[in-house]
């Protein structure tokens, strides 16, 4: 497995090795001592979640505060989506830059977000299946949202959203956001 940091500390790319013959494929797509190792036996998982979505939904930015904070390992088991992480950390010297990242059924990349960052994706392929395990339970009381459009934060989604809930078209403006991390 290749593991390559990102330009803000903390955020990871797993990319597992892949073999391929005329049957088909293999890879490993998870291996706890490898995370681990590469996060410093911070985090263990307790959650998996799957979305299946249209070409053009937007999902997030969401985050849920502490004491449910979640970091996530995210990845694309069928299509393909551009993955956005942004810092919220008060202390960091990139708090409100983000990352983001194709991951594909192609690539098999994984995005490692630890807590401490608002997370979204938009879907670049109709039926796309989207996967990730979070190292906390979901916690509705703890979860917020900072608006995917806001202009301070200038995120590039590579294309127009067609569909996005109520909920995230009403997020927070980044310049009113108070971050508990």
């Amino acid at each position: 497995m290749e593991i390559n940091k990102t330009e803000i500390e903390g955020l990871l790319i797993f990319t597992p090795r892949k073999f391929e013959d005329d049957r088909g494929y293999f890879f490993e797509s998870f291996n706890q001592s490898i995370f681990d190792e590469a996060t410093n036996n911070k985090f263990s998982f307790v959650q998996d979640n799957q979305s299946f979505s249209k070409k053009g939904v937007l999902r997030g930015l969401h985050f849920q505060n502490p004491p449910f904070a979640q970091g996530k390992l995210v990845r694309v088991i069928k299509g393909a989506v551009l993955d956005v992480a942004v810092d919220i950390r008060k202390d960091s010297k990139t708090y409100g830059k983000y990352v983001s990242i194709e991951l594909s059924e192609e690539n098999n990349k994984q995005f490692w977000i630890p807590p401490g960052f608002a997370h979204g994706f938009i879907t670049l392929e109709d039926d796309t299946i989207f996967s990730y395990k979070c190292t906390n339970y979901y916690a509705p009381q703890s979860e917020g949202t900072i608006l995917w459009s806001d202009i301070d934060l200038n995120i590039d989604w590579k294309l127009k959203p067609i569909f996005v809930s109520d909920k995230d078209e009403i997020g927070t403006e980044f310049c009113n956001f108070a971050t508990q991390f």
